[in-house]
């Protein structure tokens, strides 16, 4: 995660690409993670519920199909976000038939795992990727806030039910800017603005370590289901290949 690493120094972090890859990678996968779901829920819903017609027989094998290569996308996306090189391994098909190209396709557990991260965890990375992104930019916009406060009508952050107002306002303002019980930082001139854009840098600055935060744990997860699973016996077997302690007191070919 190169290009997602996270700063000790703020300032450092802001004026490196991080923050802006994060926010890239969440934001395509607003867009790109929306468009693969629909599409992989809509094939693999029609091919299960017509697998017991022979129509839906290629189905499941064209369904198959979509699904890798729509996680293969998300492969790509992580490797132009993240500097990673992800690769998914799927079982070939060693059996000539359509019954063949079903059966060891959707018995992969590459494809299951494509499936998790595609279908099962869209809901609550969606959410989270959100929400992340809604701070961070209505952040960035309260820092540029000198150049378009004097525009703005009935910009609102909090509670404000009444009527229209010019400038912007945060807080709880029930009865409007200047009403009764109004609690907050109205914007309504230059001064005001810079004291919100000085308020927002600072949160800014701060708040950019949980969007990064946020894009390796989303990274963090793509990559643990879409990568194959490691074998918990590698280290076991690597050392097994290994010449042992005592490979230099037997001959050759009696090992």
């Amino acid at each position: 995660m190169s290009r997602l690493s996270l700063r000790r120094n703020p300032a450092g972090l802001l004026l490196s690409p991080a923050p802006w890859a994060a926010a890239w990678y969440l934001f395509g996968y607003l867009v790109t993670g929306t468009v693969l779901f629909a599409v992989v829920l809509t094939l693999t819903t029609t091919a299960v519920v017509l697998s017991w017609t022979l129509v839906g027989l290629p189905l499941l094998v064209a369904a198959a199909a979509v699904v890798r290569g729509c996680a293969g996308t998300e492969r790509a996306r992580l490797r132009v976000a993240c500097g990673d090189r992800v690769s998914g391994r799927y079982r070939p098909v060693t059996r000539p038939g359509l019954l063949a190209q079903i059966s060891t396709r959707w018995q992969d557990p590459q494809l299951w795992r494509d499936l998790a991260y595609l279908l099962g965890l869209y809901a609550p990375l969606l959410a989270l990727d959100s929400a992340v992104l809604y701070v961070w930019l209505t952040l960035l916009a309260g820092v540029t806030s000198p150049a378009w406060y004097q525009y703005a009508r009935n910009t609102c952050i909090g509670y404000c039910p009444a009527g229209s107002a010019k400038g912007i306002m945060l807080g709880s303002f029930p009865h409007g800017p200047h009403g009764p019980g109004a609690a907050g930082l109205y914007v309504d001139s230059l001064p005001t603005a810079l004291l919100l854009a000085a308020i927002c840098l600072a949160a800014f600055v701060l708040f950019s370590y949980v969007l990064v935060a946020t894009a390796r744990l989303h990274a963090a997860i793509a990559r643990a289901l879409l990568r194959p699973p490691e074998d918990p016996l590698k280290e076991a077997k690597e050392l097994l290949r290994r010449p042992g302690p005592l490979s230099r007191f037997i001959p050759n070919g009696q090992a």
